[in-house]
């Protein structure tokens, strides 16, 4: 590895900062611009799949590209990653119709799924393990960062520009990124023989993507017992078998499942399967608390996720600079202990708690995150040998947005479920107030248009169903606590770690 040439690396970095942001923003930057979109292409009961075809592509293609960069290199995956991104950015910007933008938007997420782990492979390529604790730090809280812009950009691009720009946005950007990359990263791979693992990869796709869309589905938008959730949830238990079955006699399996047996590696992915669940859950659900029980606005709701993206940034650099010196689960610990902190008061606080005692705990936990993930992240990929790093950063990669989807999907048919009985328990009917009065809660001005006594219960209702939700998430995140504990105390680094010679950035 080249410990030279630190322009070209930070070429490189630069690169890679800007194409992970472009991937992670596309799954908040859309949420301003849905009302707009349904109100010009239709199809209103279509609107979640522009979400969720990005991420389940992103979730599948993961793993794949993981095992392709390991194959081929990281240089040639990165590229093509960002071409099949940029082309769907293009074409969702020529969208006619909802069917033309899901599809187009699931095109994007394969690029994602591309992108995003090759992007952490190559930092672990280039730099150090000394270094890599503060770089990865740098990537990392490009997510948190992305979580607060995203909402931002769209509403801005959607007011001022067309929905159609915050999908044409990425394309200059995405150029750029890829020159970076394309011009300073030298990569030579020397010839292998192993082949890429395709029945792997097919019962792969089809069980998890079965999987995901049972999760995000069922009990929202078909009941639990229907003949399509029922079979689905049967090809995704069969096909899911069969992928076990496949990986334990193929020659170069897809995801490597002996990198379970590695102590570090085993835990670093279930916490953080735990800890994405969660992230996804409070950035989703604590704006819908703003502006449902105290009464906010969305900009208000909006500004609350900025000290959890401060937070981020800082943990992010933070756990870095100590993993070095504390050792890796100490480090963890730290930071499971601020998402803990952070989750748990939220569900102490009420309606009229001061708005500072929000900021406070939404810094802790964004803190928390910056710690984890980018802990969890060094972990997966230095626990492992140079030729495997991108099979186990992918993997790892894969497990953080299964995570989401889960959150995403069991947070939901969760809250829709507790709505659904206090508004049994708290007679909403017999009241007068139907579901579309409940559904328009968040509306602008709606309490405006509903008596007090109406609002009274429908804010009552909203309020203790996410009560149950956050005390759901206080409970993951104690789970997620305790399973890092598992972790040795220091990263053992194998012999073969670092990256051959010809893996370095261009010039030196």
């Amino acid at each position: 590895m080249n410990t030279t040439g630190g322009l070209n690396r930070s070429f490189i970095l630069a690169g890679l900062l800007l194409a992970t942001f472009l991937s992670a923003i596309e799954g908040t930057v859309i949420g301003p611009a849905g009302p707009t979109i349904v109100s010009e292409l239709g199809s209103v009961q279509l609107l979640s799949w522009i979400f969720t075809a990005y991420l389940l592509t992103m979730a599948v293609s993961t793993p794949i590209f993981g095992k392709i960069s390991d194959l081929y290199g990281r240089k040639p995956v990165f590229l093509i990653g960002c071409a099949l991104f940029l082309l769907g950015s293009l074409l969702c910007c020529l969208s006619q119709n909802m069917e033309q933008l899901i599809i187009f938007r699931a095109i994007q997420g394969i690029g994602a799924g591309a992108v995003v782990p090759v992007t952490f492979t190559i930092i672990g390529d280039i730099y150090r393990l000394e270094e890599r604790g503060k770089i990865q730090g740098w990537i990392s809280s490009v997510w948190g960062i992305s979580s607060l812009a995203g909402p931002l950009l769209g509403g801005y691009f959607v007011d001022n520009l067309g929905w159609q720009w915050i999908f044409g946005f990425n394309l200059p950007f995405g150029l750029l990124a890829m020159w970076f990359v394309f011009r300073y990263l030298k990569e030579e791979m020397s010839p292998r023989t192993a082949k890429i693992d395709y029945l792997g990869a097919l019962t792969f796709t089809v069980g998890i993507t079965a999987l995901l869309f049972v999760l995000s589905a069922g009990g929202q938008y078909y009941a639990w017992s229907s003949p399509i959730i029922v079979g689905l949830s049967i090809v995704a238990i069969l096909f899911m078998i069969l992928f076990f079955v496949v990986e334990k006699r193929a020659q170069a399996p897809m995801v490597p499942l002996h990198l379970f047996r590695i102590r570090d590696i085993r835990v670093a992915n279930i916490a953080g399967l735990l800890t994405s669940t969660l992230m996804i859950g409070l950035t989703s659900y604590l704006p819908l608390w703003v502006q449902g029980v105290r009464g906010g606005n969305a900009t208000e709701s909006g500004l609350l996720l900025a000290p959890m993206s401060v937070g981020w940034l800082i943990g992010s650099v933070l756990a870095g600079r100590l993993l070095m010196k504390i050792g890796s689960r100490l480090t963890a610990v730290i930071g499971l202990t601020g998402i803990a902190i952070g989750s748990g008061g939220l569900f102490l606080v009420g309606g009229t708690s001061p708005q500072a005692v929000l900021f406070i705990l939404t810094f802790i936990y964004g803190l928390g995150f910056g710690f984890a993930f980018t802990i969890f992240t060094i972990i997966s990929q230095s626990s492992v040998g140079y030729k495997e790093r991108g099979s186990s950063t992918a993997l790892h990669t894969f497990m953080r947005t299964l995570g989401q989807t889960i959150g995403a999907a069991a947070f939901g048919t969760w809250l829709n479920y507790r709505i659904s009985t206090l508004s049994s328990e708290q007679h909403l009917a017999e009241a007068g107030i139907s579901d579309g009065d409940l559904n328009q809660l968040l509306a602008p001005h709606t309490d405006a248009a509903l008596s007090d006594d109406k609002w009274a219960l429908l804010r009552n209702v909203l309020e203790g169903s996410l009560h149950s939700l956050f005390v759901i998430m206080f409970v993951i995140a104690i789970i997620s606590w305790v399973t890092t504990l598992a972790l040795r105390k220091r990263l053992i680094v194998p012999e073969d770690a670092d990256a051959p010679p010809q893996a370095q950035a261009l010039g030196n």
